[in-house]
C-alpha cells in the first residue's frame, strides 16, 4: 500500500488513481513537476517549514553542503556526510567526506584528490570498525568501494565495477555477517541503449558500454531502431538498430545468449572487507539505491523504477521496496514491474509510443513481488530502520523520497516525492512522516519556502533517538536542461520530544 497525506490508501486503488490522472488529463495539461521551479540563490532554510507528527521536532544541523548523499556516525557519535562530487546535469566537483561539527561547520576528512576527482558520485557512507566505507559511483573510471581511514587515507577495496551508465554504484552497508553490501544500478532505463543515454552524457564517452546480466540470458531478438545519437550529421541517413544487453548500434537475434558476469549491472552484491570473492545477492533490479538491514537482520533495498524515456519507455511504474533473499535471485528487470510482465498490460504503454515488448525469451526464475510500492517518479532513495522506543515506530522503515525530475524522466501533473515516509514492511503500508507545510507536498524551491528540498538519505544515530535526513539540495529542469545547484544541500535532524 501507499498513502496520501491524509492516511493510507489501498495499493490497487491508489495506483489506479495515479495512473488515471496521468493517462487522461496529462495528454492535455503540461507537466508541472517539482523540478520545474524557478530558484534564486541563496537557499534559506527554516525547520519550522517542515511538518512532522505531534511530539517530534525538526532541527537544521548544517547547511551549505554541495550534493550531499549520505550520513554516518563514528564511534564517538559524530556525524559525517558524503558530498557526491557529481550530479545529473553533468556538474562536477571534488567528492568529499566531511565531519559536521557541533556548530554546523564542516571539517574535510578526505576528498577525491589525488584519486580521480571526476569519478563521482560518492553515493552514501557507512562506518565500521574505525573506518568509513563509501560507494564511488564511477561516472568516468568505473565504480569502486572505498575505505576511508580517520586520518583521511583512502584505500580501494573493490574496483572495476560497471558504473559508467545512467545509474551508479550505491550504498554501501555492512551486514551482520561483517560483509560489505552495495547496489549497482543499470546502464540504461529498460535494457536497450538509446539516444537518451547520450543526453545523460555517458554514451559519447563510452559508446561500447551496455548492461551486463549476472547469469546467461537468452534473448527474443527484439531490437529498436532510432536515429544516430553519436553522429548527428548523419542522423537522418544512418538509422541505428540496437538490441538488449548490447552496445549502441549492435542488433540481436532470437535465441542469442548473452553471457553473464560478475560484477554485473542492476544488482546488489557483497564481498568481505578485503573486497575479494565478490558475490551476487540479487539481480534484475533497475537501480537499487538505498540498502538497510532491519533489526532482525533482513536486508531491504529501494529500487528506482522505469522512466518514460529512451528506446523502450515504460509508463506508470512506481518505485519499489524489496526484501532481498541472499540467494542470487532475479527480481524481474528489464521485463517485469512488481512481478507483472510489462508487455502484458496496456497501462505500461506510454502515450504516443509503442508498447514495450519482452526482451528475454526465458525468465531466469519467477520474479517475486515487492514489499511496498511508492508513487510513480517519487525516487525512493535512502532508507533506515527505527530500532529504539525512544524514537518510536520500531522495526518500521524510513525512506527518503528524492522527488521527480519531470519532464525529463516522464510527465507529472504535480510534484511527486520530496518527503520522508515510514513503511510498515509487514503490511506494505506507508505514511508521510516529514514534508513541507502547505496545501500539497512539493520542494521548498517550488513553493518559495524554507523547508525540505530533495531528501536523499536517512540514518538513525547510534542511540536510535535521532533521525538524520540528508537533503541533496536544489535541482531544476528548464528547457531540457537539468541544473543542480551547489551549496544548497542541508543536513536535518528529527527528534522525538521528551514524553
Amino acid at each position: 500500500m501507499i498513502v496520501s497525506r491524509f492516511g493510507p490508501v489501498a495499493l490497487g486503488l491508489a495506483l489506479l488513481l495515479i495512473l488515471a490522472g496521468q493517462s487522461g488529463c496529462s495528454r492535455i495539461r503540461p507537466s508541472d513537476g517539482g523540478a520545474q521551479a524557478r530558484f534564486k540563490s541563496p537557499r534559506r532554510v527554516d525547520a519550522r517549514d517542515v511538518q512532522v507528527p505531534a511530539g517530534y521536532r525538526v532541527q537544521v544541523v548544517s547547511a551549505g553542503l554541495t550534493f550531499p548523499t549520505g550520513v554516518a556516525f563514528d564511534d564517538q557519535g559524530r556525524a559525517y556526510v558524503t558530498e557526491s562530487g557529481y550530479s545529473y546535469g553533468e556538474k562536477w566537483r571534488p567528492a568529499r567526506l566531511v565531519r559536521i561539527e557541533d556548530d554546523g561547520s564542516k571539517t574535510i576528512i578526505a576528498q577525491s584528490n589525488p584519486t580521480p576527482w571526476n569519478n563521482g558520485p560518492w553515493n552514501g557512507v557507512s562506518f565500521y570498525q574505525g573506518s568509513f566505507y563509501v560507494a564511488e559511483g564511477g561516472e568516468m573510471y568505473g565504480g569502486r568501494i572505498l575505505r576511508i581511514h580517520m586520518d583521511g587515507k583512502i584505500d580501494v577495496v573493490i574496483d572495476h565495477l560497471p558504473s559508467f551508465g545512467d545509474h551508479h554504484t550505491n550504498g554501501p552497508v555492512i551486514g551482520p555477517d561483517g560483509m560489505i553490501y552495495f547496489g549497482q544500478g543499470t546502464a540504461t532505463n529498460s535494457g536497450i541503449v538509446g539516444a537518451d543515454n547520450a543526453n545523460q552524457g555517458w554514451l559519447n564517452r563510452f559508446p561500447e558500454f551496455h548492461d551486463i546480466p549476472a547469469h546467461d540470458v537468452t534473448l527474443r531478438g527484439e531490437n529498436v531502431t532510432s536515429t544516430n545519437a553519436l553522429d548527428v550529421s548523419q542522423a537522418q541517413l544512418t538509422p541505428v538498430k540496437t538490441g538488449a544487453y548490447s552496445a549502441y548500434g549492435v542488433w540481436t537475434w532470437r535465441g542469442e545468449v548473452i553471457p553473464g558476469a560478475v560484477p554485473c549491472t542492476g544488482a546488489v552484491m557483497k564481498a568481505p572487507l578485503d573486497g575479494k570473492g565478490l558475490e551476487v545477492v540479487a539481480w534484475g533490479l533497475r537501480n537499487p539505491y538505498g540498502l538497510a538491514f532491519s533489526p532482525d537482520g533482513q536486508l531491504f533495498a529501494t529500487d528506482n523504477s522505469y522512466d518514460v524515456r529512451g528506446a523502450r519507455p515504460i509508463y506508470g511504474t512506481g518505485d519499489l521496496l524489496w526484501k532481498l533473499n541472499d540467494d542470487g535471485r532475479w527480481y524481474g528487470w528489464p521485463d517485469y514491474f512488481a512481478g507483472e510482465v510489462v508487455s502484458n498490460r496496456d497501462r505500461f504503454q506510454a502515450p504516443g509510443t509503442a508498447a514495450p515488448k519482452k526482451l528475454l525469451a526465458v525468465d531466469p526464475n519467477p520474479p517475486p513481488r515487492p514489499d511496498a510500492i511508492f508513487p510513480v517518479h517519487s525516487a525512493a532513495c535512502g532508507l533506515d530502520f527505527s530500532h529504539s522506543q525512544d524514537f518510536g515506530y520500531v522495526n518500521q522503515a524510513f525512506v527518503a523520497e528524492f522527488g521527480d525530475l519531470a519532464p525529463s524522466t516522464g510527465k507529472v501533473l504535480a510534484p511527486v516525492g520530496f518527503q520522508i515516509v515510514r513503511v510498515d514492511v509487514k503490511t506494505g503500508v506507508s505514511q508521510v512522516f516529514a514534508a513541507n507545510r502547505g496545501r500539497k507536498i512539493e520542494p521548498a524551491s517550488k513553493e518559495h519556502g524554507r523547508g525540505l528540498e530533495r531528501p536523499i538519505a536517512v540514518r538513525f544515530d547510534p542511540s536510535g533517538k535521532d533521525l538524520y535526513v540528508v537533503d541533496f539540495g536544489v535541482i531544476t529542469e528548464r528547457g531540457g536542461k537539468t541544473d543542480p545547484r551547489p551549496n544548497t544541500g542541508v543536513l536535518w535532524r528529527i527528534t522525538r520530544e521528551s514524553r
